[in-house]
């Protein structure tokens, strides 16, 4: 799992993240409510962990800013605060699952393990839209305003990443990772040739470019800049 840690904390933000990582996990880690808003924005999580009392902005405003916005990730809360009352609060503003502090290491991990294996069992919708683009992932078809656009298999594959992650920014190394299955730069232009040729074919007849550039950071599939 890629997981988002939010918690002010240093003492136990590096017992988690260490009990984590040593679990198998990669996890991200911010030291407040604005980074961790920033962070879960823009990043792909499978899961996050946000404690509910932090500096610059609360874990529950995070939550509810973050399902406001569409996203859908599992969160677990984390607070000191453990009263029903409390507790309710918390799964009101978004949170799937709530963890009274003190808690046993073991037990936040099989939180975790439950949230993202009841994420898993929902099926998948079997279309993806952006504007007019289109993806059927049932016949790997895509089509652009009622036109049919022939992909190459990785080309597919790049164009089905970026439409699970709309208006998001994507790294390379995200590319890497899940499109190419590499865990290291192999340090040519294989992602930029990839990004080109299919930008050539879903934008370069219409209007309206879905395919952006970030530049130093990555690209973006959105409807705006």
């Amino acid at each position: 799992m890629h997981i988002l840690l939010i918690e002010d904390d240093k003492g136990a933000a590096a017992y988690l993240v260490k009990g984590l990582s040593e679990s198998g996990h990669i996890v991200d880690h911010a030291i407040d409510g604005e980074e961790g808003l920033h962070m879960a924005l823009t990043g792909c999580y499978d899961v996050l962990v946000v404690d509910r009392m932090l500096p610059k902005r609360d874990g529950l405003s995070i939550i509810r800013m973050l399902r406001a916005d569409g996203k859908t990730m599992p969160v677990l809360v984390l607070s000191a605060l453990g009263e029903i009352n409390d507790r309710i609060e918390g799964l009101r503003a978004g949170g799937d699952d709530y963890l009274v502090k003190p808690y046993a290491f073991g037990e936040l991990l099989a939180r975790l393990d439950a949230l993202t294996r009841r994420v898993s069992e929902i099926p998948s919708a079997t279309l993806l839209k952006l504007a007019n683009l289109e993806l059927n992932l049932i016949t790997h078809k895509v089509y652009r305003a009622g036109k049919e656009i022939r992909l190459q298999p990785k080309e597919l594959q790049l164009l089905e990443y970026l439409m699970r992650h709309v208006d998001q920014i994507v790294t390379r190394t995200m590319l890497l990772e899940q499109v190419w299955d590499f865990h290291f730069d192999p340090e040519t232009n294989v992602i930029d040739t990839q990004i080109s040729r299919l930008r050539s074919k879903i934008d370069k007849e219409f209007n309206q470019p879905l395919l952006h550039t970030v530049r130093g950071r990555g690209y973006r599939l959105s409807e705006s800049e």
